[in-house]
């Protein structure tokens, strides 16, 4: 029974960290008026024949706070890249010298981080959403356990468990979304 209950514990977690890792790669995606080579994870490139991450076919570094620089590790593919940025409907221009890419980073309007800081909560909603739906599975495959033989205390023992969990990923993405609105409103 023991096993049992290490082992839903085990799951809730894992779960859990999940949903986490799903929101820091979402934040990551949402620019706060900074530079942020994450703000292309989504690009695809058409690279003899088939669709490529942006990470794969090219080097992307940030030279200064408002400016990324791509750098193409084949010359000819430089136009490509830049057709996967337009098509990717990021907001953002690239600009081609034949060599390199640069993209510059426009400062944000007061709206315009106010949709971010939006944008942001709803992610870290949709986190929450995930860790609730982990402790709700976990109880309920407790209960289960209970109607098998388990013991009430350990039943309230192992949910007790479950919830200071989930009490503990939340305050995490609670400062996730913290550090995350700091950033899009520091002008």
């Amino acid at each position: 029974m023991q096993e049992e209950i290490e082992l839903i514990l085990e799951d809730a977690k894992e779960r859990m960290d999940k949903a986490l890792e799903h929101l820091d790669n979402e934040l990551g995606k949402i620019r706060a008026g900074k530079a942020n080579p994450k703000m292309l994870d989504g690009v695809l490139v058409e690279y003899y024949g088939s669709m490529s991450p942006l990470t794969q076919v090219a080097n992307l570094s940030t030279p200064d706070p408002r400016t990324i620089a791509i750098q193409p590790w084949e010359k000819q593919i430089i136009g490509a890249i830049e057709k996967a940025i337009l098509t990717a409907n990021l907001g953002l221009n690239p600009d081609n010298n034949g060599e390199i890419i640069r993209i510059n980073i426009p400062p944000l309007t007061e709206e315009r981080r106010r949709d971010l800081v939006k944008q942001a909560k709803k992610e870290c909603e949709d986190a929450k959403v995930s860790v609730r739906n982990a402790r709700r599975d976990s109880n309920e495959e407790l209960k289960r356990m209970k109607k098998e033989g388990l013991s009430e205390d350990l039943e309230k023992d192992a949910e007790a468990d479950v919830q200071k969990l989930t009490d503990g990923f939340i305050k995490k993405i609670d400062d996730m979304f913290e550090v995350k609105e700091k950033d899009i409103l520091t002008v």
